[in-house]
């Protein structure tokens, strides 16, 4: 399989009360440049964990993860950090946003942390500000934003270092139905202006089939729905 983001025969198994509980058992997808696909499934199918392996914050028992060309499993932790950092955007359903700084610092500090000049970061800030259309909240801190302006600046951020591979975990998830469809619209937009490619685990079935594809955990494979 080829793609910007690869997971080829993912096995994680967790000891649990001195008993094995196999989670994810050969777990297989590759995501294309641009495509944006959904993970849905029940509570404690594995979506979290299997989100976790491909954003790098976990490795698996078996597999291999591959970010734009870069087999990751047995890389250090140093190089696997450095990567989280610029070839990966975060987007979780609380957006977890720094509180005492405003919507252009929370975007401009994880570009100063991978090593961008601190005003190539506030040009980049502002323009990804911009395309989330909130150019004239920049000097707002989180508490004066709604939840959904939150996660515009969220998803911003997600795409400050221009990563290859965006890892949405429930991005809809804290947002009445009218504002989930305007951030999902977003995400969309996004994935198509930037090439990124997306991994979306949700529990709208609605956004879900809008997607470019939908896949479920079902005893811990992957399975096209």
């Amino acid at each position: 399989m080829s793609g910007a983001l690869v997971l080829t025969n993912i096995e994680r198994t967790f000891r649990q009360a001195g008993n094995d509980l196999p989670v994810l058992r050969g777990a297989a997808v590759s995501i294309a440049p641009g495509e944006t696909v959904a993970l849905v499934g029940p509570s404690g199918a594995g979506k979290s964990t299997l989100l976790h392996i491909a954003g790098l914050l976990e490795r698996p028992d078996r597999g291999e993860v591959i970010v734009d060309g870069e087999a990751c499993s047995d890389l250090t932790d140093d190089r696997r950090t450095a990567l989280r950092r610029t070839a990966i955007g975060f987007i979780y359903q609380f957006h977890h946003l720094l509180a005492e700084f405003t919507a252009l610092e929370n975007i401009i500090i994880p570009q100063m942390i991978a090593g961008t000049a601190q005003f190539a970061a506030r040009k980049r800030a502002s323009d990804l500000l911009d395309m989330v259309g909130l150019a004239e909240r920049g000097g707002h801190r989180p508490a004066m934003l709604s939840g959904g302006e939150q996660q515009r600046v969220a998803i911003a951020r997600a795409l400050a270092n221009r990563p290859k591979v965006l890892i949405a975990d429930e991005p809809t998830g804290n947002l009445d139905q009218e504002t989930a469809d305007r951030i999902f619209d977003l995400l969309m937009r996004v994935n198509r202006e930037t090439g990124v490619a997306a991994l979306v685990a949700t529990h709208n079935l609605d956004l879900a089939r809008r997607m470019n594809g939908m896949l479920t955990l079902k005893n811990g494979l992957l399975e096209v729905i």
